[in-house]
């Protein structure tokens, strides 16, 4: 798997798409599969990605460190960002979804009526080819599906999102397009950012959607 960065501290990979972060039935996942890449006895993981999902994605090398990032995350200091593509237009073309989130059905959720402990999901979006919509999401809480439910609440589910767009029209598409895209903290003083692209899907690689990315090169000023 691609290493984005790495020190004594930390290590930033580029997790490929269509892999599970933890094992399960008997395939190892991503923190196993990185750990034995490293050659280390253990990793920590400090967030996590779902399964259709590309990215960066930071494993802690000591427990301390893991700690640092646990309290960074807790305290919102990490400032993340992700790309996402729909092939329905939006209710919106930017601005914010704001609702508390619940379960729903097999495995999914959805937004609430209530406003007690609110997903806070920021996001732009632009035009890429006829038909398609890109995203760039900035989340401000960690709730487990929340952009892929916030996409759907303005009417652009994922393209490829098998459990909250059309599972027929998703399962014929190449990947989930869904990508963590920038990261932004600093630790122990030092300042670091990083900017990682998808690397596969049609239509992440099309040149329109190249095109977008260029323009969103520094996402992080976009989200002023």
């Amino acid at each position: 798997m691609q290493i984005i960065f790495e020190n004594h501290d930390f290590v930033i990979f580029n997790k490929p798409q269509n892999l599970n972060f933890h094992s399960e039935d008997g395939e190892a996942g991503f923190v196993v599969l990185a750990t034995k890449q490293l050659h280390v006895e253990q990793l920590y993981s400090v967030h996590r990605l779902d399964k259709m999902t590309s990215g960066l994605i930071i494993l802690a090398k000591t427990s301390k460190v893991a700690n640092s990032f646990a309290k960074m995350f807790l305290n919102k200091e990490i400032q993340k960002f992700y790309l996402a593509l729909s092939l329905r237009k939006p209710k919106k073309k930017q601005g914010w979804v704001k609702a508390d989130m619940g379960a729903s059905r097999r495995g999914t959720y959805k937004l609430l009526k209530t406003k007690e402990n609110q997903a806070i999901t920021q996001f732009h979006s632009s035009t890429c080819r006829a038909g398609e919509r890109i995203f760039l999401v900035k989340p401000h809480t960690g709730k487990t599906h929340q952009i892929r439910v916030a996409l759907k609440s303005i009417g652009s589910p994922i393209a490829g999102d098998v459990r909250y767009a059309n599972a027929d029209e998703a399962k014929k598409e190449d990947r989930g397009y869904l990508h963590a895209y920038a990261l932004g903290f600093t630790l122990n003083g030092e300042e670091f950012s990083f900017v990682c692209p998808p690397f596969d899907g049609e239509r992440f690689l099309s040149d329109e959607a190249q095109k977008t990315l260029l323009e969103w090169a520094k996402p992080w000023e976009l989200f002023k």
